[in-house]
């Protein structure tokens, strides 16, 4: 997996792990944010996170446009700068009018511009260095290692969003609940007139996280404001990330320059030009390309539920207690031990020599050495906040990327490796089976429009719905998202590689804003089983469309 990949495959893929671990974290709160400083409503919030998670993987379109025209490395260059501004913007606390709102717009705004510029441009400069014909049959395994990098990142956001938050609010002797806000922007809007059901929630929660109810108005303000401060720290933390990004991109850009060239320079400079597509095998690529792009948008819609609906779940339906094995799930040491028992796994079977065998043998005595005592030390109960749960779904990716690509590595040999259109289908399946694991937890819950009528859920779930579920739908995501990227990269035309690379984050754009679409459904009184139903109709007609025209898109990417 590792042996013989070119040494920029890993200076970029870790200055993407810096900028993905500051996105993350900022991402794993966001609508959380928005709902607790805003007083948002799940639709009008899950708007907004659509509208921007679609600016973030649309502007790559652009930065694609401008790349193949000024240099990819000028552009990542910039990127960094503009995101970190973006960043910077979303870190001050504020008020609640007007001129606040506006402000988190344009540093949402930067995020997206600056997110285009250096998103799809690095990933651009990782699929030129597989142009060398000495690694170019390393190509899918090297851009799951740059996926696996990514959510390295990603796998410690959510844990850092969840001590910042909870690091602030201790500082004024408060603890965390998700039904808090709601509540209290309830209170503030309706006073002494708001409904006693939820007004009894209100002061029963107020005093289980450390709050004064003598005066509820007051508890109500300070606490919307503490809990959105602390958010603003969490955003804080990507302007950070950043600046390690760019350090870790500056001091080893010699690894990866010579793949920093577009087609125009390369034929400037004289150098071996790449192999002449002819009009009709240029519009061959770029229609089967586009068919892929469509079917993706769906995949794109389902998965990014994690920090909306999915995200809403947690919060609203799923227990705030964990015990037994499962608590020691929601540790992110105990996530970093596991990923050393399997890497030390990994080392001893794939080691040629006595001392390979024995030091992956050591690693996974020792992992498990630690799992023993981190579980006799570990609390029980462990309190668990919303979005920890989205760090499984990286964890699960760094997991299992060695056995995927073990397994896609053994087929090839064999020559029974399936096309990348073949593995997208199969991954809508496999998002569909996930999302029905969700369906079959939901049943006989309360709708979302009922938890809001009372202000909580007369019944709890265990996390365990939600963990399996993003472990099916990781399955999923390694069958469309790296072997995509692959894809996109080996067969889009020379000379719109940019473009194209762009394209594809443009079609990840369109099923993120239409995460929306399920926004609008949880809070329009759907009983909650029907909302995952959706996403599950969708993903199969997906995998149905794509497998009818696969012989079409398997001919076209052959010329």
């Amino acid at each position: 997996m590792f042996k013989g990949q070119p040494k920029g495959l890993y200076a970029l893929s870790l200055a993407n792990t810096g900028e993905r671990f500051g996105y993350y974290t900022m991402l794993a709160i966001f609508t959380l944010f928005l709902q607790a400083k805003f007083g948002y409503t799940e639709a009008v919030t899950t708007q907004i996170y659509g509208i921007f998670l679609a600016a973030v993987y649309f502007m790559p379109f652009f930065g694609g446009i401008l790349a193949d025209r000024f240099g990819f490395g000028r552009m990542v260059t910039l990127g960094i700068i503009v995101m970190f501004g973006g960043y910077a913007l979303l870190s001050i606390p504020t008020g609640t009018g007007f001129a606040a709102q506006a402000l988190m717009f344009l540093a949402l705004t930067l995020i997206a511009c600056g997110t285009g510029l250096f998103k799809g441009n690095l990933q651009v400069m990782v699929g030129n260095l597989y142009d060398d014909p000495a690694y170019s049959a390393k190509r899918d395994s090297a851009f799951s290692i740059f996926y696996m990098a990514i959510n390295i990142g990603a796998m410690f956001a959510p844990s850092m969003a969840t001590w910042i938050t909870n690091h602030f609010l201790a500082q004024d002797g408060l603890t965390y609940n998700g039904q808090i806000p709601a509540l209290a922007h309830q209170y503030l809007a309706e006073g002494a007139s708001m409904p006693a059901e939820p007004l009894a929630e209100l002061q029963r929660l107020a005093v289980s996280v450390g709050g004064d109810v003598s005066d509820l108005g007051s508890f109500a303000s300070h606490y919307i404001e503490k809990l959105s401060s602390a958010y603003n720290m969490g955003f804080a933390v990507a302007c950070v990330s950043l600046i390690v990004s760019y350090v870790i991109y500056v001091a080893f850009r010699k690894t990866f320059r010579h793949a920093d060239v577009t087609a125009k320079q390369q034929a400037a400079s004289g150098a071996a030009a790449q192999v002449e597509l002819t009009p009709a095998q240029t519009k061959s690529r770029i229609t089967a390309l586009m068919l892929v792009f469509a079917v993706v948008i769906f995949f794109w819609m389902a998965f990014h539920q994690n920090g909306s609906t999915m995200t809403f779940f947690a919060r609203d339906y799923t227990t705030s207690e964990a015990t037994g094995l499962t608590r020691m799930s929601f540790d992110i040491l105990n996530l970093v031990l596991v990923l050393v028992g399997i890497y030390g796994l990994v080392g001893f079977f794939q080691a040629e020599k006595g001392r390979g065998k024995l030091i992956g043998a050591a690693a996974v005595v020792a992992a498990l050495g630690a799992l023993y005592y981190r579980w006799t030390v570990t609390p029980d109960p462990v309190h668990i906040l919303p979005q920890v749960f989205q760090q499984f779904n990286p964890f699960y990716v760094v997991a299992l990327t060695p056995l995927s690509v073990a397994l896609f590595s053994s087929l090839a040999r064999k020559g029974k490796e399936p096309s990348a259109p073949r593995k997208i289908g199969m991954g809508m399946i496999i998002a569909a089976a996930g999302f029905l694991i969700l369906t079959v937890g939901s049943m006989g819950l309360m709708s979302p429009a009922e938890v809001k009528a009372v202000g909580a859920s007369d019944t709890f779930v265990s996390q365990n719905w939600l963990i399996s579920t993003y472990l099916v739908l990781t399955f999923a995501e390694l069958l469309l998202s790296p072997m995509g990227i692959s894809f996109v990269s080996k067969v889009a035309p020379p000379k719109y590689k940019g473009m194209m690379m762009g394209c594809w984050f443009a079609a990840t754009a369109v099923g993120n804003y239409a995460t929306s679409l399920i926004g609008y459904l949880w809070g329009s009184g759907m009983a909650l089983w029907m909302v995952w139903s959706v996403l599950i109709v969708l993903c199969l007609l997906s995998a149905l469309f794509i497998f009818s025209i696969m012989k079409k898109l398997e001919n076209a990417t052959a010329a």
